[in-house]
């Protein structure tokens, strides 16, 4: 089979029935949808297949949703004098 040259367009195309063009034109749609995290090696060894790695953030969400106060304590104010604990 004949391979054409990538620069050239096949005989029953023409260039102007192909619209104009536009780079970028789908970029932001795809970064909207595309949402890639890159491990280092030593986490992807721990973490081998993208279910571990949701499963252990899950896990991981939990327990600080657990141990974390919903509401922030008052702050108590030093005396004068009192030192810095």
């Amino acid at each position: 089979m004949k391979k054409d040259k990538p620069d050239e367009l096949r005989p029953e195309y023409r260039r102007e029935d192909l619209g104009p063009g536009v780079r970028g034109k789908f970029a932001e749609a795809y970064r909207a949808g595309t949402n890639v995290v890159l491990l280092s090696p030593e986490v992807a060894k721990a973490f081998p297949t993208e279910q571990a790695v949701n499963d252990a953030l899950r896990a991981l969400i939990e327990v600080a949703q657990r141990t974390v106060p919903t509401t922030k304590a008052p702050r108590r104010r030093r005396k004068i004098g009192e030192a810095e604990a």
